[in-house]
């Protein structure tokens, strides 16, 4: 059965933007005004390229979810489409996924004219509201015009939630093995894999994830891809799978598995589940100051947010908060996230190097969570990490053993995530430690999250994995200075599996497609400490575009390399490559506008992967981000930067030794015709 057509053939963006705004990336891909986050949906057909997103029309912050969509045939250039999928009855539109039933398995088209048939996410907030765990769930809408128009499945939803708070973002492939569709679900903290005949009928197959990998944050946006091991005629499946927060620099990111998957269950190569072994958390004993299962009367209450004293569990329909011990903790969530105010403990004396505690919450460093008082002054504090599982956290406190001090809990944020949630404070000769999860990056920058591949039939004539993500991070994604529209996506990359010095890993190769926008090319054949080289604007309709520098680096004779990228305002970002340490460093503290965020100007680290002597890097620089690729993107940071103009000028510093092969160029706007 169907349901009726959703064809919206107005543009919901009422006047035509002119996509030149101050912020605005002009290689990459934006929505036309307000927000944007995780691509969906993703295939290709016919020599199109369907990118649909995440999606609000009404506004440049997250707000109810759509489905934004637009076509290119080249992946550079870009043709916005009116919207594809509307919020309903059943709830606002999360991300999922497309796919091309080039057979006709769902019976919804005809074998002449196969359907096109995404599902998606259900996020049902009527019932998040009333406390229930079972707000979303999985759905199916379907074209039979190449993507322009779609219809709602009558009898959606096709997949019930089993009882999971986070339950989400469907990604199916083809399994050739067992003729069958595979859905990859997110369910909390690990994947479901669904298997179907018909995409309108699934079954829980298995499930990965509970113990392997990084756990910092809530699994999303799961993709299973079968990839050949380059130069091989072996496969292997990769599972990336995003967690927020939790990444290698804070907040979002998107982790990945290699193994094998038989239609049923996904297995780790061994080497994989070797290098991902988990090490358990420590919390030592020690003299208990407060557990909070008894009332605080020697406590002092300022404002509204603690006044009550410890909260048995959750608030209302809050979920539950999860890693407190016994009945009750410190939740400031009274009144959602509007109440505020502060919680000071009696003075007591250390005696112990080590104040251990429980600790959950908002990420909002001087606002929400914890100080300790030496003298009425702060000396150490701890915020959140924007999740309601408590993590450990333990201050070395043996410079101030034989003073006297005060715990202090602090929730002074209205926003999102504020509130905190405190528990066990334990003072004790040893640390508490946190579970050790080692994981594999794709991308080891802090903007890089939820990307997924287009979907191809078996047939087509595209055969590369072409993956897009969100170029942004929760972090600070509603907080950043663009004006109109808010995020882009990164720039297309081919995800390539190769055999490498770490073993088995998946390279993200900057899209062929990015190149021919190079105009503008100058190069030199060398640059020696202290040298630069700069790229002119070029001539066009459009000022300001991006730049784009590539160089080769000797990692036996220049074993540390130091790039300045920087602008005619000042304005710079630092790129360390140490190949002694085998790390890699991008410091975006004098990028431009940072103090939008606390966090948003630190330094980021990646793990460094290459092979060989001689290391190629590429940087590509728009008016919002920086994207590095190392050793043709063995190793890849993206970061957002808000310069008050592109960076044109690639200059080696005075600890560097030489770069040579240095090429640098300008890419034209992919906006110049509007």
């Amino acid at each position: 059965m169907q349901s009726s057509v959703v064809n919206r053939t107005t543009d919901t963006t009422g006047l035509a933007p002119m996509y030149n705004e101050k912020f605005r990336p002009q290689a990459h891909f934006t929505p036309p005004e307000k927000w944007m986050n995780d691509p969906n949906g993703m295939f290709y057909l016919d020599g199109e390229y369907h990118l649909f997103y995440q999606h609000n029309p009404n506004a440049s912050v997250w707000g109810p979810m759509h489905w934004g969509h637009a076509v290119s045939r080249d992946l550079v250039h870009w043709e916005h489409l009116p919207i594809a999928l509307y919020p309903d009855e059943q709830g606002t539109i999360f991300s999922g996924s497309a796919v091309v039933d080039w057979n006709n398995s769902s019976g919804l088209g005809t074998k002449e004219n196969p359907p096109i048939v995404a599902l998606y996410t259900y996020h049902n907030p009527e019932l998040e509201k009333a406390g229930r765990i079972d707000f979303q769930t999985q759905a199916m809408a379907y074209s039979l015009d190449k993507g322009r128009t779609w219809q709602k499945y009558a009898q959606n939803p096709v997949v019930e939630n089993p009882g999971i708070r986070d339950f989400r973002d469907p990604k199916v492939m083809w399994h050739e093995g067992s003729k069958q569709w595979i859905m990859a679900l997110a369910q909390k903290d690990h994947i479901g894999f669904y298997s179907s005949e018909n995409l309108k009928e699934w079954k829980l197959e298995s499930t990965f994830g509970e113990n392997m990998g990084s756990h910092g944050g809530v699994w999303e946006c799961p993709e299973l891809i079968l990839m050949p091991i380059a130069g091989t005629d072996e496969y292997r499946y990769v599972l990336l799978v995003s967690i927020m927060p939790g990444g290698p620099n804070g907040g979002s990111a998107t982790q990945y598995f290699v193994g094998d998957f038989d239609g049923k269950n996904f297995v780790l190569d061994d080497t994989w589940q070797q290098a991902l072994a988990q090490t358990p958390a420590e919390f030592p004993e020690g003299t208990v100051f407060a557990d909070f299962e008894q009332e605080i009367n020697d406590w002092h209450t300022k404002g509204d947010a603690f006044n009550g004293g410890p909260t048995a569990g959750s608030h209302g329909a809050q979920p539950m908060p999860e890693g407190f011990e016994g009945q009750h903790l410190i939740n400031s969530f009274k009144d959602g996230d509007l109440s505020t105010g502060s919680l000071t403990s009696p003075k007591f004396l250390i005696e112990k190097p080590f104040i251990n505690f429980k600790l959950a919450g908002g990420q909002h460093t001087e606002k929400v969570g914890v100080n300790l008082l030496v003298d009425n002054k702060v000396v150490m504090s701890a915020t959140g990490k924007n999740r309601n599982i408590l993590r450990n956290v333990s201050w070395d406190v043996a410079a101030y053993e034989g003073q006297h001090a005060q715990l202090q809990i602090i929730d002074y944020e209205t926003g999102g995530w504020g509130h905190v949630l405190v528990d066990q404070f334990v003072f004790s000769d040893h640390p508490a430690r946190n579970q050790i999860e080692p994981a594999v990056w794709l991308d080891y920058g802090t903007d890089n999250y939820a990307g997924v591949t287009f979907f191809k039939a078996p047939n087509s004539d595209e055969q590369r994995h072409v993956f897009m993500g969100w170029m942004s991070n929760w972090l600070y994604a509603n907080e950043v200075p663009s004006s109109n529209f808010r995020s882009a996506m990164t720039l297309p990359r081919e995800l390539i599996l190769v055999n490498s010095n770490h073993g088995l890993r998946v390279k993200s190769k900057l899209a062929k497609e990015v190149y021919k926008l190079k105009q503008q090319e100058t190069g030199l054949k060398t640059l020696t400490a202290g040298d630069s080289l700069i790229v002119k604007e070029a001539v066009g309709k459009r000022s300001n575009t991006a730049s784009i520098f590539s160089f080769n680096i000797d990692s036996k004779n220049n074993p540390i390399s130091s790039i300045t990228l920087a602008n005619d305002e000042g304005e710079s970002i630092g790129l360390v490559i140490d190949t002694k340490a085998n790390v890699v460093k991008l410091d975006r503290s004098l990028s431009g506008k940072t103090e939008f965020h606390s966090e948003f100007g630190s330094t980021q680290h990646a793990l460094l992967n290459y092979e060989g002597d001689e290391i190629s890097v590429t940087v590509v620089a728009d008016r919002g981000s920086v994207e590095v690729f190392i050793d043709d993107g063995l190793t890849v940071m993206t970061a957002l930067v808000f310069p008050k103009s592109v960076y044109t000028t690639l200059k080696t510093n005075d600890d560097t030794t030489e770069i040579h092969s240095v090429l640098g160029a300008r890419l034209a706007s992919i906006y110049a015709n509007k």
